[in-house]
């Protein structure tokens, strides 16, 4: 039998990345992530898996961001026993984003049913805290730039793709055939994540397209940041970040502790609101090895914030009038405390919400972003009228730019390029650009859709 990809999940969307490769008696799975964003999405993480759980000989992650690695606690529940192949730091980072995970989502069945607002009776989480655990026994590190055997005799191999602490472009050599996949790939020059690594040859590619359509803002970052903090605190408001508790909150405590060295930040105090992040922070100072900064510089940029790790804490952060920033997850507001500053200084024409990046579909920040006057948080309608920005420049995708230059690594193009993970006019961009200035065959895949490798 020929070895078949299925795309069942990031074709057509930004999330739910899951790739499967079949090749008859052998199943191979890359990403195993959450969709987030519009209910039509998210209502398919309630569906049964397409094929037979127990079927599946391997998972592969490219990084530990829940679009692509959210859905391991439900498969792992649901029957899956095999391991869960990953570099190192992204094994560390879905220790921590995993079980946080369980817990909200816990959390918010127990909120939905105490105040009645769920359209279920009762409300259930999709996985729990315990699930979340358990699925964390199947993993198991692979090193960078080493072959390593899985079921089936596939060949992995893991290249670093910038992005986040931990993040993979994963090449899988299996049937005679070379696969690659970008996974989300980081910027060229970022201060903190090393370029993406080049790839000189694949039989098939897929290239995520998340900003495929777009270049990012060429302001200087810090720049901007300082603008929008001195015109926020001049006026007596806080900036609230929902920012990703991994990687873009350490961004913004490296800009931000750039800032204050230069004198530029003032005496305005810095609140980082996330245990999560917080124990992200602490593990981007351990693997030194996987991020341009030094030692000295990662525990610099982590001791800017003052940290939050206590409830009541958070809630007398969300009530001191105090000019302040306040970097709080989730990234899109979809979820976790951010929400509760939200409640708080969206209605404040004095304060600002800045986003840090992309905004999916579906998702509170994409409402925000695009001018809503109201947004729905815990069961009512919350007025927007605090000034709301989106510094894309601050993103750790690369952008339609960045991307050509990773493809123009490649010493000759793939049989077919799949453009993945990014919404449909943004893929579109993509394969126009690929086709045009690269010559190569290319095409955007539809959600479910099933192809032959030969």
């Amino acid at each position: 039998m020929p070895l078949t990809l299925t795309f069942l999940g990031g074709a057509g969307t930004v999330t739910g990345s899951k790739y499967l490769l079949d090749a008859g008696s052998d199943r191979l799975l890359v990403d195993c992530g959450l969709f987030q964003g519009l209910k039509q999405l998210r209502l398919r993480n309630w569906t049964p898996f397409p094929v037979e759980i127990g079927s599946v000989g391997a998972i592969v992650l490219t990084h530990a961001h829940l679009d692509h690695s959210g859905y391991l606690p439900l498969i792992v529940r649901d029957g899956y026993s095999g391991r869960i192949h990953c570099s190192s730091a992204t094994e560390e980072l879905c220790g921590i984003l995993l079980p946080d995970s369980g817990h909200l989502q816990e959390k918010d069945a127990e909120f939905a049913n105490r105040h009645g607002f769920s359209k279920h009776a009762p409300a259930l989480p999709l996985y729990t805290l315990e699930d979340a655990k358990r699925s964390l026994e199947r993993f198991v590190s692979v090193p960078f730039e080493t072959d390593q055997e899985l079921p089936g005799g596939a060949r992995l191999r893991l290249r670093r793709a910038g992005h986040i602490l931990g993040a993979a472009i994963v090449e899988l050599n299996w049937k005679g055939v070379k696969t690659v996949f970008s996974g989300d790939l980081g910027r060229y020059n970022d201060p903190m994540m090393v370029d993406p690594t080049p790839v000189r040859q694949a039989d098939y590619l897929l290239i995520e397209s998340t900003y495929g359509g777009r270049r990012h803002d060429r302001r200087n970052p810090q720049d901007a940041l300082a603008e929008i903090i001195a015109r926020t605190v001049g006026r007596g408001g806080t900036v609230v970040v929902p920012a990703f508790a991994v990687g873009r909150a350490q961004s913004l405590l490296f800009y931000l502790e750039q800032l204050k060295s230069a004198g530029r930040l003032g005496n305005v105090p810095v609140f980082l609101d996330s245990p999560m992040a917080i124990n992200a922070s602490d593990l981007l100072c351990r693997h030194i090895g996987d991020q341009r900064l030094s030692s000295e510089q990662c525990k610099k940029a982590c001791s800017i914030a003052h940290y939050i790790r206590d409830v009541e804490d958070s809630k007398a952060l969300t009530v001191n009038p105090m000019p302040k920033v306040i970097i709080s997850a989730s990234g899109m507001a979809t979820g976790g405390r951010v929400l509760h500053h939200l409640k708080r200084y969206a209605p404040d024409p004095s304060s600002t919400i800045l986003f840090a990046g992309y905004q999916a579909a579906g998702t509170r920040g994409a409402a925000m972003v695009s001018g809503a006057e109201s947004v729905k948080i815990h069961g009512e309608y919350i007025p927007v009228r605090a000034p709301v920005e989106n510094l894309s420049m601050l993103s750790a995708h690369a952008d339609s730019d960045e991307i050509l230059k990773w493809l123009g690594g490649f010493e000759r193009a793939p049989r077919m390029t799949f453009i993945v993970h990014g919404e449909p006019t943004a893929s579109d961009a993509l394969r126009k650009r690929i086709e045009e200035e690269l010559k190569w065959p290319c095409t955007v895949p539809e959600h479910g859709q099933k192809v032959s490798l030969t």
